[in-house]
């Protein structure tokens, strides 16, 4: 079984900058593709950035030169770095990530428990 937990948001003023932080812990597993979405109120669920299977990294428009995504491979972990927030980028933060599992090959679809991000104006 692997765990993803989140860490890093918070509350912040509008122009301000929050790091998210995401780590997938367990055993015997390999990330396939690892990333961030958020869902606002009343929102749909939308892909934030990430890393793609390839390596690749997509990001939303909305927040292209705003966010970067990086990664630490030694660690299983992913980070979203957000610059110049805004009041629309409030919504709470979920890290997803697409695993492997060594034991038997298959890759399942795992979700964090969300850490919420508000940026007040």
């Amino acid at each position: 079984q692997v765990q993803l937990v989140e860490s890093g948001g918070g509350l912040v003023q509008a122009g301000g900058s929050l790091r998210l932080s995401c780590t997938a812990s367990g055993s015997s597993f390999s990330i396939n593709a690892m990333g961030w979405y958020r869902q606002a109120p009343g929102k749909q669920r939308e892909l934030v950035a990430t890393f793609t299977s390839g390596g690749s990294t997509d990001y939303v428009d909305s927040v292209k030169g705003r966010f970067t995504i990086s990664r630490d491979n030694a660690k299983n972990t992913v980070y979203l770095q957000m610059n110049s927030l805004k009041p629309e980028d409030t919504a709470v933060y979920y890290c997803n990530a697409n695993i492997r599992q060594v034991i038997n090959g298959l890759s399942f679809n795992y979700w964090g428990q969300g850490t919420q991000v508000t940026v007040s104006s």
